[in-house]
């Protein structure tokens, strides 16, 4: 009830509310092709890769979404770029890549000594949201979920079946990269909820749960977006009522959904399989 009392009253806290729910729907369904494709190791290059652009935004004076979104997608290009064009495998390139790109992020934070507002990029904060924020993450969301609308078949079919869709004519590469490009601008927008430390288990852990649940994609991208928006919700509850870490409590709600998927579900659960392993043994024992 104090929560529901302090959404009504205080101002920071509706927009770290509305912030959080925009995060967690886009982290859901974005991360679900991720999962499909095999790509949470990019997920985590990207979040990394945004600290120098994020570090050097701060350095100009300009809102930390434009450099972190140019040097997202630089990683993201120049990833796909030397994976392309060497001997070097992808998960190598990504490897040598992002951490490039965190240690020249760190070496620019410390020459800024600007440790206290880029904690809050490394680690989130959601209920400094400033206005400007949250209709930026406003408006990634909106453009993530349009772009998702409108190539999901192309999206559906490069995921399950890149040969096929070469076949039909689709642009693998240029549909990579789009996704990447959406991979970037949802990372971005989920700095100040989560944090660059914990963005990527946002894009992972709500879509694994879904994953575990469903054998289709336009519903495992709804279960997605559904378990990033109430683990946002929940996880912002226990943050304020018990002063804790924003992102941190919002991961470990997705986590705590993620583990009663795992031993619970239906048709993955590992206590079912359990059951019905038993089940079998019982019936060939008669």
């Amino acid at each position: 009830m104090e929560f529901l009392q302090a959404i009504q009253q205080y101002e920071f806290l509706q927009k770290a509310l509305f912030t959080s729910v925009v995060v967690g729907i886009i982290c859901g369904v974005v991360g679900s092709f991720i999962i499909l494709r095999g790509m949470s190791l990019m997920g985590d290059a990207i979040s990394h890769a945004v600290l120098p652009g994020v570090a050097l935004s701060y350095a100009f004076g300009i809102n930390f979404f434009v450099g972190a979104v140019l040097t997202g997608v630089l990683t993201a290009v120049g990833i796909g770029y030397v994976s392309q064009n060497s001997r070097i495998k992808n998960d190598t390139a990504i490897g040598i890549l992002f951490t490039a790109a965190f240690a020249l992020g760190i070496v620019l934070v410390t020459l800024l000594q600007s440790s206290t507002d880029l904690y809050h990029i490394l680690f989130g904060n959601v209920l400094a949201v400033r206005p400007s924020d949250m209709w930026i993450t406003v408006g990634i969301g909106g453009i993530v979920i349009v772009t998702v609308y409108a190539f999901f078949k192309e999206l559906l079919l490069t995921s399950f079946d890149p040969t096929m869709a070469a076949a039909y004519g689709l642009p693998n590469k240029l549909i990579h990269y789009l996704l990447m490009t959406l991979l970037t601008l949802v990372t971005v927008a989920s700095l100040q909820t989560v944090g660059i430390v914990l963005v990527v288990a946002m894009l992972i852990t709500p879509a694994a749960t879904a994953y575990l649940l469903t054998d289709r994609l336009w519903v495992m991208i709804l279960l997605a977006g559904t378990f990033g928006m109430i683990s946002s919700i929940v996880g912002l509850y226990f943050s304020f009522t018990y002063n804790l870490a924003s992102g941190a409590t919002i991961v470990i709600v997705a986590t705590v959904f993620f583990l009663f998927a795992f031993f619970f579900s239906r048709k993955h659960g590992v206590v079912w399989k359990s059951i019905l392993a038993r089940q079998k043994r019982a019936q060939l024992s008669k």
